[in-house]
């Protein structure tokens, strides 16, 4: 690994509804043509709906019942006006797709990412509802997102923009209707704003949004969610081979942001070497493993990852070939892909990011005998401490956090052992296992209740 590493180290508002069929792009510049590039090959939701599809010939379903699981039941695009603090005015495309509540309320996160469209959020919303089914949560899938890059806005106008958002999409939120959360450049402090604003209108409703400060009706717990979740379902897996421990396992983990830094705190504390990370800047590598917890406080001091002294710095686009036990994809989707799935050098990759591995990349993996644990189990984590949190502001009733993470570990555990006996029983990969169980669970619950 010396050798690959030392390589790698020189080389107002307007409301639009739209069709389900429909596509947005937002002319953003630059942002609008790494867009454009991607749309060349396969949009994210024609990526998903790739391996759903793969699930319903598994599950032999008619046509008209594959059409009614597929199509979102609603697509919402508004856009949002803000007043710079410099005095001009600017405008921001957003939006909230509602894609399945057979089993309870919409759920899912919002985003604020200069790449954002429609076509991610459709995506997103789907993987939500296949993702709350195959954890067994009572939940619908739901995502939303604003076309910004809130790095350029200062903290009055991404908190303006922000309670625009819930004022734009508040007819169709609701504490039993849709409940957003915290997802990419989001979290507690946004999902404060998102509870305070919506409550001048509806009154105190703290089960309207997860994802709140803890000293705000939030869960403990909550903040590590899914990169605990990710290290069970890793465990899990691991168990289930007969690979032993998360001990002594080497692990590459491509994005630190929330669920990649914190995937890495709790792999560190279990005895796990955590060789290399990166995030959208820089990577950084340790064949003997990085001091995690050394890693974390130099980036909270807003120092840059690759400035780290306790490792060597290689090519952020490199990170993916590092030579590892397990590779973490926990950033973007679409990162694994036909031009380099052939370069993994890792036996499994679990998925903590959102569509992480096209599928022209899944293909390659299966061909050459690398498992993927699927991103709508591996990072179920979020969702299913998500539904803690709901849980107890309905009951207006705290938690502690070994409660928390005891019954995440019961969930990710639980919904492993339905996976992977489909997986064993069926021969089909994981992925396909963990959309069949979750189609047979939305199918079920759309069939009982009926279509008038």
């Amino acid at each position: 690994m010396a050798l690959a590493l030392k390589k790698l180290a020189s080389a107002g508002v307007a409301h639009q509804l739209l069709p389900a069929a429909g596509a947005l792009l937002p002319g953003l510049g630059a942002a609008a043509s790494q867009l454009q590039a991607r749309r060349t090959k396969m949009s994210h939701s024609e990526a998903t709906n790739t391996f759903i599809l793969e699930a319903l010939e598994h599950l032999e379903y008619p046509k008209r019942l594959r059409k009614l699981l597929l199509t979102p039941e609603r697509e919402v695009a508004v856009e949002l006006a803000l007043l710079r603090d410099n005095g001009e005015v600017a405008t921001f495309n957003a939006y909230r797709v509602q894609h399945d509540n057979s089993r309870g309320p919409y759920k899912g996160g919002l985003r604020f990412h200069p790449q954002v469209d429609l076509d991610d959020v459709r995506s997103l919303a789907s993987l939500m509802t296949w993702k709350t089914a195959v954890m067994d949560i009572p939940f619908g899938g739901a995502k939303g997102g604003v076309t910004v890059d809130p790095n350029e806005l200062s903290e009055r106008e991404l908190e303006i923009l922000t309670r625009k958002l819930v004022q734009a999409l508040r007819p169709i939120l609701g504490t039993y209707e849709d409940i957003p959360a915290p997802d990419m450049n989001t979290g507690a402090r946004e999902m404060a704003w998102i509870f305070d604003e919506y409550t001048k209108f509806a009154g105190f409703s703290p089960g309207i949004v997860t994802g709140k400060p803890v000293w705000l009706h939030g869960s403990l717990g909550r903040e590590a969610a899914t990169g605990r979740g990710t290290v069970f379902a890793i465990r899990e897996l691991l168990a289930a081979q007969g690979l032993g421990e998360i001990k002594n396992k080497s692990f590459v983990i491509q994005g630190f942001g929330n669920v990649g830094s914190w995937a890495a705190q709790i792999l560190h504390e279990m005895g796990g070497r955590v060789v290399a990370v990166s995030d959208a800047f820089g990577a950084v590598a340790n064949e003997h493993g990085l001091q995690i917890p050394d890693l974390r406080a130099h980036v909270a001091d807003r120092h840059s990852l690759a400035s780290f002294a306790g490792g060597v710095v290689i090519p952020k686009e490199s990170v993916l070939t590092v030579p590892c036990d397990v590779l973490i994809p926990a950033a973007i989707g679409g990162v694994i892909d036909e031009d380099n799935a052939r370069d993994l050098q890792c036996k499994i990759v679990a998925e903590a990011a959102n569509g992480p591995t096209t599928p022209e990349g899944d293909a390659i993996l299966r061909e050459r005998g690398i498992t993927v644990l699927p991103d709508i189990f591996t990072n179920g984590g979020g969702v299913t401490v998500s539904f803690f949190e709901w849980v107890q502001n309905l009951q207006n009733f705290k938690w502690s956090e070994d409660e928390v993470n005891a019954k995440l570990d019961r969930v990710m555990r639980e919904a492993f052992e339905a996976i992977w006996e489909l997986h064993t029983e069926d021969k089909i990969p994981l992925r396909t296992a963990a959309f069949v169980k979750a189609l047979q669970r939305v199918t079920r619950a759309r069939v009982h209740r009926g279509f008038d």
